[in-house]
């Protein structure tokens, strides 16, 4: 199969997954009424927030402070009880379908699919795992740190059952503790720059990833 007809069925695929796939908070990348919403009241209670509707990096600083204020769990995301807090209702059905920013992290992800692998690369010339992650998200205005294990650090941890595209994908493969990653696509496959066959899509349930799968996060 060829490289141009393998992205297009993989982007089909993506297309696919976000138009079905739910989630169950607003973050960064969701958009309309219902982030607008929640803007307008963040505003009202004196928060630096412009209701445009676009769940950006302002507003997840503002939802921080809002639930640090309140004494909830702070990670910007507002799931039911920040919800609750803020709106004074349960939350809607949040419809993972309207995050762009994960849609662009997927697709920007696809374009480098047989870019060879470099230890140390960071940019199409070629990419080490890490590299590769880093630049796709930077892509989409998400700064990463730059190895693996310091990835691993950032945003929340997920489980295998709760992946969605766009999560980070963790493995223990040449050395104790983290040392591989690469961006979940769905339908349990993921995308990632290693050492063998550059930018490839693999399955977390084959042989020699599975063994060596170490967790997950979400940054988006």
């Amino acid at each position: 199969m060829s490289k141009v007809l393998r992205i297009l069925m993989l982007s089909l695929v993506m297309v696919c997954w976000f138009s079905i796939a739910n989630a169950s908070a607003f973050r960064i990348g969701d958009q309309g009424d219902e982030v607008a919403g929640i803007q307008g009241e963040l505003a009202n209670l004196g928060y630096d927030v412009v209701a445009d509707g676009a769940f950006g990096p302002a507003t997840a600083a503002a939802i921080k402070e809002f639930q640090r204020s309140r004494g909830l769990s702070v990670d910007g995301l507002v799931g039911d009880s920040t919800y609750r807090a803020l709106m004074g209702r349960s939350i809607p059905e949040v419809s993972r379908g309207s995050n762009y920013i994960s849609r662009r992290v997927i697709q920007s992800s696809l374009q480098y699919v047989g870019v060879p692998y470099v230890f140390g690369g960071t940019s199409p010339n070629g990419f080490d795992c890490s590299g590769y992650v880093s630049y796709v998200f930077a892509n989409a205005g998400i700064s990463l740190p730059r190895t693996a294990d310091a990835q691993y650090e950032v945003g929340s941890p997920v489980s295998y059952g709760d992946l969605i595209p766009g999560d980070l994908v963790f493995f223990s493969t040449y050395d104790y503790g983290v040392s591989h990653v690469g961006i979940y696509l769905g339908n349990g496959n993921f995308i990632n720059a290693s050492s063998s066959r550059g930018v490839a899509v693999d399955s977390l349930s084959s042989s020699y990833w599975s063994s060596c799968y170490v967790g997950a996060r979400r940054v988006l």
